[in-house]
């Protein structure tokens, strides 16, 4: 599969329809592959990666999900909504969406992705949908426009430091996400002595 991006340059994705990443919950020995996730303190995946799987891929993924989430891990989720990798079956896309986010701790959407998914007038009105399936933490990325951050504590609107003509977005979301969660993990180490973390403490609050 080919997607065309802003620069209007051919992408090739690594999750197109021969992709190998598409069969790791559909192998004999899916349960090696479970067992590494039930072992992490932080798992990320996105809309991208629930478009590989068939329902039994899906039903696994959601098993190590909940495992990894009773030993102590914290799930990050980013929509990251494309229809093209959904074959324009919106029904199916929600239903897995809505499935999924019963297993998210922090979400890490883009407003116009869920927009057109879900029909979001606003960032706030994306925080209550997700913090209605029980997200805790919740970054909703706007483009040029302040990111809105939900927590226990509330709404926070933080600014674009400066806004800037794109040469190529390709990965910009994951960057954001990638920066985000390693901030989060770190911000967890530097509140405590020495360089590893209390065990009960090491999962993110």
């Amino acid at each position: 599969m080919v997607e065309h991006g802003q620069s209007g340059k051919s992408v090739s994705r690594v999750w197109g329809d021969g992709a190998p990443a598409r069969e790791l919950f559909e192998l004999t020995d899916w349960m090696r592959i479970a067992h590494s996730l039930i072992s992490a303190r932080l798992i990320y995946f996105s809309g991208i990666t629930l478009s590989l799987y068939s329902n039994d891929g899906l039903g696994r993924l959601f098993a190590a999900l909940e495992v990894a989430r009773q030993q102590g891990a914290k799930v990050a989720f980013d929509g990251n909504f494309r229809p093209a990798g959904w074959k324009g079956n919106l029904a199916r896309t929600r239903t897995v969406f809505m499935e999924a986010l019963k297993r998210v701790d922090i979400a890490l959407p883009a407003f116009d992705d869920e927009a057109v998914l879900w029909g979001d007038p606003s960032p706030e009105s994306t925080v209550a949908r997700l913090q209605a399936f029980g997200v805790g933490e919740i970054v909703v990325k706007n483009g040029p426009n302040s990111a809105l951050v939900a927590t226990s504590r509330g709404l926070e609107f933080v600014p674009v430091p400066e806004i800037l003509v794109p040469v190529d977005p390709t990965a910009a979301g994951d960057g954001f996400n990638a920066g985000y969660l390693a901030a989060r993990l770190a911000g967890n180490i530097i509140s405590h002595p020495g360089a590893l973390l209390p065990r009960a403490e090491a999962a993110m609050h």
